[in-house]
Formats: structure tokens, sequence, C-alpha cells
């Protein structure tokens, strides 16, 4: 049973699983990185249909796409939370699809993508997403929808690529200041399962985890007046932790409130009856926030 709860709790607040130890690239050896090195592109490439590996910086990348490109018209891509991969998303992309070109990807250390060289932060795994909306979406702008880590690297990268990003959607993203969160809502002195939790968070954060990416807090920057919609969970089950639940329930809400500053068009909702998985325990709010928020950013592509 105390498994079971330590594995569900580490895995909603991190958002990633202990195990890959680090190694030593740094990511300042990425500054002159190239998304396509080592790549022959030639002409326009085919749309990808289903699972294909591609090169991006000489790494390898399995990306997953569905459903008719059109020309102008946003692509989504959704981003999996820590621990997962882009089969987790199968489902919410095939639902997607049958209405907007939709793609996924398994960002380095997840999934079948390769491994990382070492130690990534949010500029290096930014990079690897360039390389992939640049293949995925080519000039067509994009929508980003993010679960749980994957919201929050969407949240980080957003800002910095206004040309291209017209759109974000965030289901229980982690918070932006989630080790700060964590260190204030469980103290040093908590004894039991809550220390476990607290010490398994802030290694994932340090970056024991299988991207090896480090987890950094940081301020909230503005990514324009795109539509962003902000979802979180209503079934509160971080209260389950000893003595400091309510605390973790707290700071997750005001951390899901902190992404409201990415835009002067976004919205916080609640997922009534899910938990941190909003897209499995209910998928019509996932999609109908995805579709909403993509049917704003084709409207503004075309002038509307």
């Amino acid at each position: 049973m105390l498994r079971k709860f330590k594995a569900s709790v580490v895995a909603a607040l991190c958002t990633a699983a202990l195990g890959a130890g680090i190694t030593g690239c740094e990511a300042d050896s990425m500054d002159d990185w190239d998304p396509f090195a080592g790549t022959s592109l030639g002409a326009e490439l085919d749309p990808i249909s289903g699972i294909e590996k591609i090169k991006v910086g000489g790494r390898s990348v399995n990306v997953s796409c569905s459903g008719t490109p059109a020309q102008g018209r946003p692509v989504i891509v959704l981003l999996h939370g820590g621990g997962d991969g882009l089969d987790k998303l199968a489902a919410l992309q095939k639902t997607l699809s049958k209405k907007n070109r939709t793609c996924s990807y398994d960002r380095l250390g997840a999934g079948a993508s390769d491994k990382p060289d070492g130690p990534q932060d949010f500029a290096a795994t930014g990079k690897i997403l360039t390389g992939v909306l640049d293949r995925v979406a080519g000039e067509n702008p994009v929508v980003l929808a993010g679960h749980s880590l994957g919201g929050l690297v969407a949240a980080r990268y957003a800002p910095d690529h206004q040309d291209r990003v017209k759109g974000l959607v965030l289901l229980d993203t982690t918070s932006p200041t989630m080790q700060d969160d964590i260190t204030k809502a469980i103290p040093e002195s908590a004894k039991g399962p809550a220390a476990e939790v607290r010490a398994q968070n802030l290694a994932i954060f340090q970056g024991q985890n299988p991207e090896q990416l480090v987890i950094a807090d940081g301020k909230v920057l503005s990514a324009g007046n795109i539509p962003v919609e902000v979802v979180k969970h209503g079934q509160q089950y971080l209260a389950a932790v000893p003595t400091y639940g309510p605390r973790l329930e707290q700071a997750w809400t005001a951390g899901q409130r902190k992404w409201l500053a990415l835009s002067g068009d976004s919205r916080l909702s609640t997922a009534a009856k899910s938990g941190h998985y909003i897209y499995v325990d209910q998928p019509d709010v996932a999609v109908q926030a995805i579709e909403r928020v993509t049917a704003q950013a084709a409207r503004q592509a075309s002038g509307g």
C-alpha cells in the first residue's frame, strides 16, 4: 500500500521516475546546435503518417502523426508527462486527429527516443522540440498541449517562440515554482512517507530522472496574447499525503494559477472527476479544451 501510495504521489508531483544516472555533457555545449545536423533533408519531406524515427541534432527522436495536414492550419503537438511516452497519448491523439493534424513525440530519455548524453535544461529540451516542430509542422502554426512535465516544457518554450506557438493547453501541469512549493509544503523536519516524497521529488528536480532534465524554478514569461487553457485536477489525491497533503493541494492549485500569466487570453478550469491524468480520466475535457484553443488559433491565423 505504501509503495503504491508513494509511486502515485511522486509521479504526480514530479512527473518523472527516478533512475537515470548523470554523465558529463553540459547543456552549454548545445549553444551552436543545429537541429538537423547530419541529416539530409533535400526537398520538402512527405508528411509523417503513423510512428516514425526522425533525426534531430544527430539524435533519434520517436514521432507519431495522424490526421490530414492543412496549409496554414495549426498542428496540434502533444507533450507527455515525465515517466511516460507518446504511447500514453495515443487515444487522445486518435480523437483529436479526426478534426486536426495531431502529432506527439518522445523526448530524449523517454519512450523509443535516444537517451540524452548528459544533463538537460529547458533550453536543451526546447531545441529538440524545435527540430520536431520543423519536421511535423513546417511553416504552419502550432498548438502545444502538454500534461504535467510536458506542460512545463511547453510553457517554458512558448514565450521564446511566439512566431510559431499560437496556443497552449496545460493539463495539470507542473508548477513553475514546484521545487520551492514542495520544500515549503513539506518541511525538512518531516518524517515517514512525507519525508520520502520530499526527498524523491527534490532528487528528480535535480536531474535524477530518465530525461536527465534539471527542472529549475522560474518566472512565468509572456507568450503574447495567444489562447491558453489551464486545466487542473478536481480529485484531491495529494491530500492523501500524511499531515502535509492539504498544503500540497493548495500549492498545486496556486501553481496552476501562476500559468495564467502566460497570456492576456488565458483561463483556468477544473476537471472535477479527474486525478492527475485528466486526458485519461476525462478525455472529453482534454479534447474540448484543445479543440477550443486550436479553433481560436486558426481564426487568429486567418485574420478572423
